[in-house]
């Protein structure tokens, strides 16, 4: 069994902790580190924990020395790097959330201190483990389409999701939520490419983005600084914050209303009238925040065996979305995450045919769902492989080594550097 502590009790960590009720046999929490006494409070009531068993800080955790197996940290990106590195000199192994640094010296900081301290470091690159990935993954190693020729991959991001996250919340701007639109949501997809093309180093990076909708100049006219208080169009505007997020009072509560996650009988009226605070960034119009974040951005690597491979990200779209297009010397897989299913395509010059193609539909749907951790089933799948790796078990076929994790969040700095120097980079 691996006892784990949390550190940053947030809805991702709390999410890797399930594991734990699921597979006591497997893992078990014996700490939390948080600042917030309500959320120390309520991982201590659901996991039995002790007062010397909470800790305010992941400082205070450190200086204790080493009091468990491994970390669950899912802190805020920029507190990743410097939480991190004094837990890992204490002997913890640490399962970090993504990404997992917010600037290439960050990223070599890391490196370093886990090359020193010779501790194992598993990134939270959750839709490895997803078995849609998982099996487009499978299906490449064994050859079914021949040697990769392009990768073609995509996010939409939803127009609730990203006006939650990265126009009204706490991602909005880079220096509060310490990384870019493309690298705190789609280094996923990048982590994806560099997995598919594991072994090879990229040669150049080149991107282009923009902000170019999510901003005062779109706002319509005639429209209110806050939803609830002065906004005449607010009834007809789809960036409503009652359409969001009263008239869905379920959806992004841990991130709409974070003081309230962990009480019991929360009602509507109390909702609404955080959302009429005017300071409260949830009350304020959709287009007139002080966000900095790009609204769409294209990735473009090349690869050092000639390998391209392209990502497009846009936020603000009608349905959320994750597809992938491989193409390789002698076939293709095609799919879209939410469908749980992709089809393999491979030439066929027969009379009367050009190509044949099978369709592979995964049964998981339950996990696909999201009834056991979301992400596709992914987030489970994760704490389990993690939880071998600590226990120096054999791993699946998603785990890699934590250097393997770097070239993918190497991409990500180096696209956002190409836009704006608008460059091609050397990798």
């Amino acid at each position: 069994m691996v006892t784990a502590i949390i550190v940053g009790a947030g809805h991702r960590a709390l999410q890797y902790a399930r594991y734990a009720r699921t597979a006591p046999d497997r893992m078990r929490i014996v700490g939390v580190a948080d600042p917030d006494p309500a959320r120390r409070k309520a991982v201590a009531e659901e996991y039995g924990l002790t007062e010397e068993q909470c800790f305010e800080s992941a400082a205070a955790l450190a200086a204790r020395g080493r009091l468990a197996d491994a970390v669950i940290n899912g802190t805020m990106d920029r507190d990743h790097v410097p939480t991190t590195i004094p837990l890992l000199e204490q002997g913890y192994d640490v399962l970090l959330e993504k990404p997992f640094a917010t600037s290439p010296r960050e990223l070599e900081l890391l490196d370093a201190a886990v090359r020193r301290t010779g501790r194992r470091v598993m990134i939270c690159h959750v839709l490895r483990y997803a078995p849609f990935y998982a099996e487009i993954k499978q299906r490449v190693l064994a050859g079914e389409i021949g040697d990769l020729m392009d990768i073609q991959t995509a996010e939409h991001v939803s127009y609730h999701h990203y006006s939650m996250g990265y126009v009204r919340g706490k991602w909005r701007r880079e220096d509060l939520g310490g990384s870019s639109f493309l690298m705190a949501k789609c280094c996923h997809d990048l982590d994806l490419i560099a997995w598919l093309k594991s072994g090879v180093r990229p040669a150049r990076v080149a991107s282009f983005g923009s902000r170019s909708y999510f901003c005062r100049e779109k706002a319509p006219a005639g429209s209110g600084e806050h939803c609830l208080l002065d906004c005449p169009l607010e009834k007809d505007c789809l960036y409503s914050v009652r359409k969001l997020h009263l008239d869905h009072p379920d959806r992004w509560t841990y991130y709409v209303w974070p003081h309230l996650d962990h009480r019991s009988g929360v009602t509507l009226a109390e909702k609404e009238a955080v959302l009429r605070d005017p300071a409260n960034p949830y009350s304020r119009c959709v287009w007139k925040l002080d966000n900095d974040l790009l609204d769409r951005q294209s990735v473009m690597v090349e690869f050092s065996d000639g390998t391209l491979a392209t990502h497009q990200m846009i936020g603000g779209t009608s349905a959320p979305m994750r597809k992938i297009h491989l193409i390789g010397t002698t076939g293709e897989i095609e799919g879209t995450f939410e469908e749980n299913r992709f089809r393999i395509r491979h030439m066929d010059p027969s009379p009367g045919r050009e190509f044949r193609e099978e369709w592979v539909e995964l049964a998981d749907s339950d996990d696909h769902s999201g009834a056991r951790g979301g992400h596709g089933g992914g987030d489970e799948r994760l704490a389990a492989d993690f939880a071998a790796l600590v226990l120096g078990e054999p791993g699946s076929v998603s785990r890699t080594l934590f250097e393997d994790s770097v070239t993918g969040h190497r991409i990500g700095f180096l696209a956002d550097q190409a836009v704006r120097e608008e460059r091609v980079i050397a990798f």
